[in-house]
C-alpha cells in the first residue's frame, strides 16, 4: 500500500532527490550504514561517531546548513525551511534512499527548540535557536530524578529565585548524552506550596559550568551512554526560563510531545533494513527453513509493515491539516515493544552462541556484537521517554476514555 500524497508532494519529491545527488559529497555514503538501527550507546556508535568526524560529513553538514535543510521542519523566521510534517517525512525518505545522513542537531533540535518556539519570548527565540542549528550548543535532559521512576511531577529539585537569577539545586538520572552535552534543560520546582503539576519551571542552563558534576551510569551492554547528575547551586539568568516561571509544566508537555512522536512516519525505514539484515543473518547459519523461525521473522516483518501503514495513516492526517490524536503514544509503545521482542528473536536464532561475548576484550569489559546489543539495549526502550505502563495509560486514559487508573495514595 502506498500513498498518493499529490502533485506537489510529488515535484517536492524528485526536487530533493536531485538536490541530494548534486550537493552530497563523494564518499559519504561509504563512510558507514547510515540507515543501520544504531542502539544508543552500544554497537554501531563508535563507527557512526568516527563517520561524523570526516571532511566529507562536515561537507555535508555546511551544505544542509547553506540550504537550511538542519532543523528544516522550523520555520524560516527561526532558521529552518519551514517544511511541513510531510515534506519533512519525504525529505527524509529521499535521504534514506540515497544512503545519507540526516544531519541533526538531537535534544535541541527535536525538544529544546519546539518548545522555545511556541513558548519563548522573541528575545528567547533570537538567543536560543541559532545556536542549536549551528551545532553550538548541544542539550541534555534533565528530567528524571532518582526515586520519581515515571511521576515526572514527582521532581524534587529546586529552583530558588535571587534577584534576576535562578539557583538549581537537585539530582537528574538516566542523562542521555551528558558527555557530549554543554548545555541542559532542567525542570525545577520552583513554588513547593503549589499543587504538584503546578509550581514548575523550565530552565536551560550552562551544564559546563563547575556547580555541574556528572558520572556515567554503565549499562547491560557494557556502554555508560546514561549519566547521572548533580547541580550542586546552578545559577542562571531568568532570562533561560522558559514559558515564565512556575509554568514549566506547560513546557515540558510540548517538549515530550515531540520526543514520543518525532519520526513516527518514517521510523519503518530503519526497522525494515534491520529485519532484512537478521534475515541475511539467518540464511548465513543455515536456519531460514525452520518453522518456528520463520514464523518469529513472519511476526516481526509484520509488525514492520505496521509501522509503514501507521506512518502512512499519519501522512494522510497532517496532508489533511489535521491535528494527530494518540498516535504520539501508539507509536513510541509500538516500536519499543517490537523492538524488544526481535532482540529476544535474534537471540533465538543466534542459540547458544549469543550468551557469550564473541570478541576479545580487556579486562572488565565484554563487547557485545550487533545482535547481542540490540537485546540488551532494546529494553532501555520501553523505559525512555515514558514507560510501556505510562504509554498504555495515556492511551487508555485520553484517547478511549477508560475510568484513570486508581491511586495508590491514600
Amino acid at each position: 500500500m502506498e500513498l498518493d500524497l499529490g502533485p506537489d508532494i510529488a515535484e517536492f519529491r524528485a526536487q530533493t532527490r536531485e538536490w541530494i545527488s548534486g550537493h552530497a559529497p563523494a564518499g559519504l555514503a561509504e563512510l558507514t550504514d547510515w540507515n543501520n538501527v544504531v542502539t544508543t550507546g552500544g554497537y554501531g556508535s563508535d563507527r557512526r561517531a568516527e563517520a561524523t568526524r570526516h571532511p566529507a560529513y562536515a561537507k555535508w553538514e555546511a551544505e544542509l546548513q547553506q540550504a537550511r535543510l538542519i532543523c528544516p521542519q522550523w520555520p524560516e523566521e527561526f532558521g529552518g525551511k519551514g517544511l511541513d510534517a510531510v515534506r519533512v517525512a519525504v525529505f527524509n525518505e529521499e535521504l534514506y534512499r540515497a544512503r545519507v545522513p540526516r544531519v541533526v542537531r538531537g535534544m535541541g533540535e527535536s525538544l529544546v527548540g519546539p518548545s522555545v518556539i511556541v513558548h519563548g519570548t522573541p528575545e528567547q527565540q533570537a538567543h536560543f535557536l541559532p545556536r542549536i542549528i549551528t551545532g553550538e550548543d548541544v542539550y541534555c535532559q534533565g528530567f528524571s530524578e532518582p526515586g520519581t521512576g515515571s511521576d515526572l511531577a514527582g521532581l524534587q529539585t529546586k529552583g530558588e529565585v535571587d534577584g534576576d537569577e535562578i539557583v538549581i539545586t537537585g539530582q537528574k538520572l538516566w542523562t542521555s548524552g551528558a558527555a557530549r552535552a554543554n548545555k541542559m534543560f532542567v525542570l525545577c520546582r520552583t513554588d513547593p506550596t503549589a499543587e504538584k503539576h503546578a509550581g514548575i519551571s523550565f530552565v536551560l542552563i550552562d551544564f559546563t559550568d563547575p556547580k555541574v558534576s556528572y558520572r556515567p551510569v554503565r549499562q547491560m551492554s557494557g556502554a555508560a551512554e546514561f549519566c547521572e547528575d548533580f547541580l550542586d547551586g546552578v545559577r542562571a539568568p531568568m532570562f533561560n526560563v522558559i514559558g515564565g516561571l512556575n509554568n514549566g509544566w506547560r513546557v515540558a508537555m510540548t517538549t515530550l510531545g515531540n520526543e514520543r512522536g518525532g519520526g513516527a512516519t518514517t521510523q519503518h525505514l530503519r526497522y525494515e533494513k534491520e529485519f532484512w539484515d537478521l534475515v541475511d543473518e539467518t540464511r548465513k547459519r543455515g536456519r531460514s527453513t525452520e518453522a518456528l523461525v520463520r514464523q518469529d521473522l513472519a511476526w516481526a516483518y509484520t509488525h514492520v509493515e505496521l509501522m509503514r501503514f501507521q506512518g502512512i495513516r499519519l501522512l494522510a492526517t497532517l496532508a489533511a491539516k489535521k491535528e494527530p490524536g494518540p498516535e504520539a503514544s501508539v507509536s513510541k509503545l509500538f516500536w519499543s515493544e517490537y523492538h524488544k521482542r526481535l532482540g529476544e528473536i535474534a537471540m533465538g536464532i543466534l542459540g547458544a552462541e549469543a550468551m557469550v561475548a564473541s570478541q576479545p576484550a580487556a579486562e572488565g569489559e565484554y563487547p557485545l556484537d550487533r545482535w547481542q546489543t540490540t537485546f540488551i539495549s532494546s529494553r532501555a526502550g520501553t523505559i525512555f521517554s515514558g514507560t510501556s505502563q505510562i504509554q498504555r495509560n495515556i492511551i487508555g486514559e485520553r484517547a478511549l476514555g477508560l475510568p484513570k487508573e486508581p491511586s495508590s495514595e491514600r
